[in-house]
C-alpha cells in the first residue's frame, strides 16, 4: 500500500491516497492489503455524521472497500489476473451534492434524510464533501436566517427553500495546478418553492442569493461562490428540480478539466460527484481506445468521454447518443474549447440508445458504454452479443451496399438527425459497415454490470480484456468499473482433403 498527502485542508481534513498497484511478480497479490488496526484508523471516516446520515455505509478501510475482494475473484475466473484498484481520494473528494433543506429559518438543517425516513439530517462537518461545499452551507445558513428564508415543509407543501446544489469547479488556470482544487469555487442552485422568479417570494430569493455573492463573491477576501442560480419546483413528488432555471449572479458557465479537455456542465447537467476519480478513469481509458478509431458513445451525457477521446486519441469520428436534451448545451459549449486542428467528425445526437441500437453501432470500432446504475438496455446487450451473426449476414448479403444508398426513412432515425449536433473539422465521417471489435462498459452498479458481462461473455461474442475499479464513493461499499471486452476470435476448423494415407506394408 503506498500512501501519499497530496492536499492538506487543515487536520479536519487529511488527503491520503492507499493505491492498489499489481507488483510484478504476482499480479493478484496486489489485492491483499494489510488489515493491521493501524491501517483501518489510517483511512477511516472519522465522521460524527456518521451513522445518522444516510450517506456513508464504511467507517473504517476507505481505501478499500469489501466489494474489491469479490471484483478481484470475480475477473479472475473470467481470466484477468492484473485487475486494479485505484482507491483515489478518500476525504474531501465529493465536488457536488444534492441536500435537502429543512428545519426553520433559526435553524435550517440542511443534509441528507435519515435511512428510510423523511427526516433531514444536518451535516456540517460532512468528511466526504470538498471542504469549500460545507464552507458554502454555512455561509446559506447564515443566509437563512438573515432574511427569515422559511425551509421547505413536506407536509404541508409550505415554504421556500426546498433543496440546494453545490457543484465546485476546481479549474482555474489562474492558478498552479497543485493550488486548484483546494480553492475550487461553489456554484449554488438554490431549487425554490415557487413557479417562477415572479412569485410571491422573490424578493427573499433575490435577498438571499444578493448576499451568498456579496459574503462570498469576487470581492470577498476568499473568493467562496462562482455563481447562484436558481431553479423553481412545485411539484409534490420526490423529484428535486423543476424544469425552469434562471441565472442570478457570477460566471454563467460553469468549466472543468478532465480528461484532458475542458468541459462544460450547467446546473441541470448530469456531472460526476468525484471529479478527480472520473479524471483518473479517463485516462486509463484512453490507453484501449487504438489511435484513428471511430468510436460510439453511448448513454453519453454532455459528450464528455466521447470529446475526451476524440482529442486524447485523434479519433476519425465520435458519435454521442444520450436521451436527455438538457445535455446539448453542455456538448455545444464544450466543443468550442476543443483544439481547431482536431480532424475529426464529432456528432451529438438526442436519441435512446435502446431503440435500434445497432444504427448507433454500425461503422464504429469501439462502441464506449456508461449506463446507469441499472445497466445496459436488454435490446442493446442483445445486439451486442449477436455482433458475430449480424456481421456475417451483412458480408453475404449482396443488398448490404445498395441498401445504404436509400433514402432514410426510419423516424426514430429522422428524429436523432433532426436534434444532432455537428463539430469538428471532418464534417461527415465515413460510412462504412463495419461493426464494434472494442466494447469498453463503464459501470456505476456492480451488481448490474456482474449479469451483463456473464452475458456478453456467454454468447461467445466477446472475450474480457482488462479490468480496473476505482472508488468513486469512499466510505460506501461501492465500486466504479472499466470493463474492456474484445471480440472472440473463432479459430476455423481445416477441411479435410479427402485424401487418404495409405500405411505402408
Amino acid at each position: 500500500m503506498h500512501s501519499s498527502t497530496l492536499f492538506s485542508f487543515g487536520a479536519r481534513y487529511p488527503i491520503i491516497t492507499c493505491r492498489v498497484s499489481p507488483p510484478t511478480s504476482s499480479p493478484v497479490a496486489s489485492l491483499s492489503l494489510p488489515s493491521s488496526s493501524s491501517d483501518s484508523l489510517a483511512c477511516s471516516l472519522q465522521c460524527p455524521h456518521f451513522q445518522s446520515c444516510s450517506g456513508c455505509t464504511q467507517e473504517f478501510n476507505l481505501q478499500r472497500p469489501s466489494v474489491v475482494d469479490e471484483a478481484s475473484d470475480f475477473f479472475k475466473r473470467y481470466g484477468v489476473e492484473d485487475f486494479t484498484f485505484d482507491s483515489c481520494r478518500l476525504w474531501g473528494w465529493r465536488c457536488r451534492a444534492k441536500l435537502a433543506v429543512r428545519g426553520t429559518s433559526d435553524n435550517a438543517l440542511i443534509g441528507l434524510y435519515q435511512e428510510g425516513t423523511h427526516s433531514v439530517v444536518d451535516i456540517p462537518e460532512c468528511k466526504a464533501h470538498h471542504p469549500n461545499i460545507n464552507a458554502a452551507i454555512e455561509l446559506l445558513r447564515e443566509g437563512i436566517k438573515v432574511f427569515d428564508v422559511v425551509p421547505f415543509d413536506e407536509d404541508q407543501g409550505t415554504g421556500d427553500l426546498r433543496y440546494v446544489q453545490m457543484a465546485v469547479t476546481t479549474h482555474s488556470t489562474s492558478l498552479r495546478a497543485p493550488e486548484r482544487y483546494k480553492n475550487g469555487k461553489v456554484q449554488v442552485s438554490l431549487v425554490w418553492n415557487s413557479r417562477n422568479e415572479k412569485s410571491y417570494n422573490a424578493d427573499k430569493l433575490q435577498a438571499l442569493s444578493s448576499f451568498l455573492w456579496r459574503k462570498g463573491g469576487p470581492n470577498c477576501k476568499f473568493h467562496l461562490i462562482h455563481s447562484v442560480w436558481a431553479n423553481f419546483q412545485t411539484s409534490t413528488n420526490n423529484i428535486i428540480f423543476g424544469n425552469r432555471w434562471r441565472h442570478l449572479l457570477g460566471e454563467r458557465d460553469f468549466w472543468e478539466h478532465v480528461g484532458g479537455i475542458d468541459i462544460s456542465l450547467d446546473p441541470s447537467s448530469f456531472g460526476q460527484a468525484n471529479t478527480r476519480a472520473f479524471d483518473s478513469l479517463l485516462w486509463k481509458l484512453h490507453k484501449y481506445v487504438p489511435g484513428g478509431s471511430s468510436v460510439a458513445d453511448l448513454y453519453a451525457g454532455a459528450g464528455v468521454i466521447g470529446l475526451s477521446l476524440a482529442t486524447s486519441r485523434k479519433c476519425s469520428s465520435v458519435k454521442c447518443i444520450e436521451v436527455n436534451k438538457e445535455a446539448r448545451l453542455s456538448f455545444e459549449k464544450t466543443v468550442q474549447r476543443l483544439p481547431n486542428s482536431l480532424n475529426c467528425s464529432i456528432t451529438w445526437h438526442h436519441a435512446d440508445a435502446s431503440v435500434n441500437p445497432l444504427s448507433w453501432i454500425i461503422g464504429t470500432d469501439v462502441v464506449v458504454v456508461d449506463p446507469p446504475r441499472r445497466g445496459l438496455d436488454a435490446s442493446l446487450r442483445q445486439i451486442l452479443e449477436s455482433v458475430p451473426s449480424i456481421e456475417k449476414r451483412m458480408r453475404s448479403s449482396s443488398q448490404s451496399t445498395s441498401s445504404n444508398a436509400k433514402e432514410e426513412k426510419r423516424p426514430w432515425i429522422l428524429r436523432a438527425r433532426e436534434l444532432s449536433v455537428q463539430a469538428g473539422n471532418k464534417l461527415t465521417p465515413e460510412e462504412n459497415n463495419t461493426l464494434p471489435q472494442r466494447l469498453i462498459y463503464i459501470s456505476c452498479g456492480w451488481e448490474s454490470f456482474k449479469e451483463d458481462c456473464k452475458s456478453l461473455l456467454s454468447s461467445r461474442a466477446w472475450e474480457l480484456e482488462k479490468a480496473h475499479g476505482f472508488n468513486f464513493f469512499p466510505g460506501t461499499d461501492s465500486i466504479e468499473v472499466l470493463a474492456v471486452f474484445k471480440r472472440r476470435v473463432v479459430m476455423k476448423k481445416k477441411k479435410k482433403t479427402g485424401i487418404k494415407k495409405v500405411r505402408a506394408k
